[in-house]
């Protein structure tokens, strides 16, 4: 396919996002070629725009959070067609010959993260912010039937993070799930914890945001630890605000031999209590994407209906006005522009 598209491209640090007209991309081999037609915007995509993150030169099209249809497809695809409904996510694929690749771990954000050259969508190659993008095969996940695209969006990163953090804990049957922070994943989290069948308590220190989490699910909502430990406690925590201090506040309701799910970034130091995590027994754990099979459950509990996404939605002649909404923490919870 040949032609003109639309894109949103940032051409500096601290750039606007502006829609240009931009070539449409060509299909390689094992490609695949999206039609765009939903994009969530990503703390990620925030933090590279001021250049707190810094993956490659600008002019860049963000976007890792994508949702549309396959138009064409590259020499050696077996496993997408013409038609198929598609999700774009960030770790496309790696390199294949460095020292991690040589490790053979699964396809994840983790492992393309620590390989030496990386395909990331819409970091270190253009994404999904535009009407077309032509990725490897392996960096897409089919859609259910009956979930919109611009459902799916926010799904293909901030559901599929805190999804893949609660299955990395392991958390046993009956567990007590608290989960800090209502935003872009916290509102995400609450409804996935309370999917799976644990009782979940939210910490939240907005009070307009305490009624919208027992609407999510919450069996509970508390202000910080210490009103965790006078609820019960939890066996795990999920982090998921931009705010590391909260963490050690929060662990003062954590139940011994629990679990702390850092998910949610934040620019503050992390200081933890050290007297309580050797005491404890506490374990820390960092959780970004994990395998593929935690995105396609998080997409099957939308499908059910027992997970939807709170979401502003902009067409793409407003992508500015989405991005500068999105980092002033105005949008509850997700923007998602249209292509």
């Amino acid at each position: 396919m040949t032609g003109q598209m639309k894109a949103v491209v940032v051409s500096e640090v601290k750039g606007q996002w502006e829609l240009q007209d931009r070539d449409v991309p060509e299909v390689g081999p094992n490609d695949v070629l999206v039609r765009i037609r939903a994009c969530g915007i990503c703390g990620t995509d925030l933090w590279i725009t001021d250049g707190v993150l810094a993956f490659r030169d600008f002019p860049l099209v963000l976007g890792h959070e994508a949702a549309g249809e396959v138009v064409a497809v590259g020499a050696g695809v077996t496993k997408r067609k013409v038609g198929d409904r598609v999700g774009v996510f960030m770790a496309q694929k790696m390199c294949g010959v460095c020292d991690f690749c040589h490790e053979e771990h699964p396809n994840s954000f983790v492992t393309a993260a620590n390989c030496a050259g990386p395909t990331l969508t819409g970091v270190t190659v253009d994404g999904g912010h535009a009407e077309y993008v032509a990725v490897d095969a392996g960096g897409t996940v089919l859609l259910p039937d009956g979930v919109s695209y611009e459902q799916a969006a926010p799904i293909i990163c901030a559901g599929y993070t805190v999804w893949a953090g609660l299955r990395r804990a392991e958390p046993k049957p009956g567990a007590r799930v608290a989960v800090s922070g209502i935003g872009g994943l916290g509102h995400l989290a609450v409804q996935y914890a309370k999917a799976a069948g644990f009782h979940v308590t939210a910490l939240t220190h907005s009070a307009d945001k305490q009624d919208l989490a027992r609407q999510l699910g919450a069996d509970e909502v508390v202000a910080d630890g210490a009103g965790l430990k006078a609820a019960g406690g939890a066996d795990v925590l999920l982090h998921t605000n931009s705010s590391h201090g909260a963490v050690a506040d929060a662990m003062g309701g954590l139940r011994p031999w629990g679990k702390v799910v850092l998910m949610g970034i934040g620019t503050d130091e992390l200081n933890l209590p050290a007297l309580a995590l050797t005491s404890n027994s506490y374990q820390v754990i960092g959780s970004a994407h994990n395998t593929i099979e935690h995105l396609v459950e998080a997409l099957d509990f939308v499908a059910r209906g027992e997970v939807s996404t709170m979401i502003e939605t902009f067409p793409k002649e407003r992508a500015e006005e989405a991005r500068a909404k999105a980092a002033a923490g105005d949008v509850r919870f997700k923007a998602v522009i249209t292509y």
